[in-house]
Parts: structure tokens; C-alpha cells; sequence
């Protein structure tokens, strides 16, 4: 992705950006799926430097995340060559802000609508990669499979599930 088109920003990055008085800093929080079992921990904000404000969290998976998702995909071995969805290295995964809910006195992220199989087959990325739209857009849709639709870019950002709670 080039840089001109950039977009999502670690907030940490942004010298001119911070978590607003009114709202909890969730980094090393944990996060747990809609069954209350672990995922992750919260690892860093992303902020969309259009919409001017964080709109991702990225969480660092539990490593029962990458061992559950180390299953290839497509043709079984003996029909051919097979892939997997993850590489090694690739143990981070965007959720966004609108799909969680905040348990400041637990200190927990609870993604009350997402389960742990959908954490599982979602697509992950290395730490400080950049994050481009179409990785936003698959992992949107495995989250959202009917999600809200949008006319113009800015408006991806202005669906439920870039709200905060």
C-alpha cells in the first residue's frame, strides 16, 4: 500500500492524537468472544487519520488462536497443493471499536458478538504491518457477513461498527 493512500495509523505514531479523557486507554486488556473465552490482548489503537479518531483495536491472538487456525484450506493433500489462511508470524487481527463492549472495572474487551471460531478463520497479519482495505474488508465481512453497505469512503467509517459502544 502506498503511502499517499494510507489511512489506518497506530495511535502510539500520532504525536497529535491520544485516547480522549472520557474514554479508557484498553491497550494490554484482554479480550474475550461472545462465550467470554480468551482471544487476545489488546495491543495497540488505529486510528483512521479521515474519520480522526481510533476505530480498530489490534489485539495479539492467544497462541490457542494460531494453533486452532494452523488447518490448511482448499484441496486436501492428496489432490494437490493446499494453503493456509495464516502464516507463521502472523498473530495479530484488527476488531472493530463498535463490535466490542468495555468492562473497565475487569479490564476486558468482550467481542459479545463475535465467537471463538470466527476469531480463528479470521485472516492475521504481522505486528506493524501496514493495514490496507482489502485486509479491512475481508475481516470485515468475517465479522459482518451482512454488514451495513456504504456509498462513498467516507462513510465506511461511519457504520455501527465503528461506534463506540
Amino acid at each position: 500500500m502506498k503511502d499517499e493512500n494510507k489511512d489506518l495509523y497506530y495511535l502510539h505514531d500520532l504525536s497529535d492524537y491520544k485516547v480522549a479523557e472520557d474514554y479508557p486507554n484498553v491497550r494490554d486488556w484482554e479480550v474475550q468472544d461472545v462465550d467470554y473465552r480468551k482471544v487476545g490482548t489488546v495491543d495497540g489503537l488505529l486510528v483512521s487519520k479521515s474519520a480522526e479518531r481510533v476505530v480498530y483495536l489490534d489485539v495479539e491472538v492467544d497462541k490457542t488462536i494460531i494453533e486452532n487456525g494452523h488447518e490448511a484450506y482448499g484441496k486436501p493433500t492428496a489432490e494437490g497443493v493446499h494453503e493456509f489462511l495464516n502464516k507463521d508470524g502472523d498473530d495479530h487481527l484488527i476488531i472493530p471499536i463498535g463490535l466490542v463492549k468495555l468492562d473497565e472495572e475487569h479490564k476486558i474487551v468482550h467481542a459479545d458478538q463475535i465467537n471463538y471460531s470466527t476469531f480463528v478463520n479470521t485472516s492475521r497479519y504481522s505486528k506493524g504491518s501496514n493495514i490496507g482495505r482489502d485486509y479491512e474488508l475481508g475481516v470485515y465481512k468475517t465479522y459482518v457477513p451482512d454488514g451495513e453497505k456504504y456509498e462513498t469512503e467516507e462513510e465506511f467509517y461511519g457504520r455501527k461498527s465503528f461506534r463506540v459502544k
